[in-house]
């Protein structure tokens, strides 16, 4: 059996977009600006983030590097929703651009270097999968984590996702 890389990170998409769209259908509107904590992220804001960061693959593959924090105008902060559709919208178009970069690359081009800076300064250069694997999918789990501990917090059902929740004992 040949595997290739893009194939493995296809099928991990597929089976984690299940509990995040299930979280991300769960967020309650009109709490946008709630956070637990005065340092945490507004609820809002998370779960934009949550919905957007499967397109960050396509990012790691097009581009050869990324300043999340650029001097001036960010045009990679994530949109704001108003309702839960557009939020679901959020996710869906970015899970396709996820998708369409992955099946348009090479496992060759995966290996080769990637960049991603904060202000114009080098944070790390890693060769692309490694940054998929941990700057997305990795860190995608731990919003999302995040944004069912927010979710506990509003009232609002907490989903199964690796196995059952208070709320939701089934898949």
């Amino acid at each position: 059996m040949n595997l290739k890389m893009t194939d493995l990170f296809l099928e991990e998409l597929k089976r984690e977009a299940v509990g995040t769209r299930k979280a991300l259908e769960r967020v309650p509107e009109g709490h946008h600006d709630w956070k637990p904590h005065p340092k945490s992220m507004p609820l809002g804001y998370l779960a934009s983030l949550v919905a957007t960061m499967p397109a960050w693959i396509d990012f790691m593959i097009n581009r050869d590097e990324l300043d999340f924090a650029p001097a001036g105008h960010n045009e990679n902060k994530p949109p704001e929703w108003k309702t839960t559709a557009e939020l679901l919208k959020q996710f869906d178009e970015s899970m396709e651009k996820a998708r369409a970069a992955l099946a348009g690359t090479s496992d060759e081009h995966l290996l080769t270097t990637w960049k991603l800076k904060a202000h114009g300064h080098l944070v790390s250069e890693e060769p692309r999968y490694v940054n998929i694997r941990s700057g997305v999918i990795n860190h995608l789990a731990h919003h999302r984590g995040q944004l069912t501990v927010y979710l506990r917090l509003n009232d609002a059902a907490v989903p199964a996702l690796y196995g059952p929740s208070a709320d939701d004992r089934g898949f």
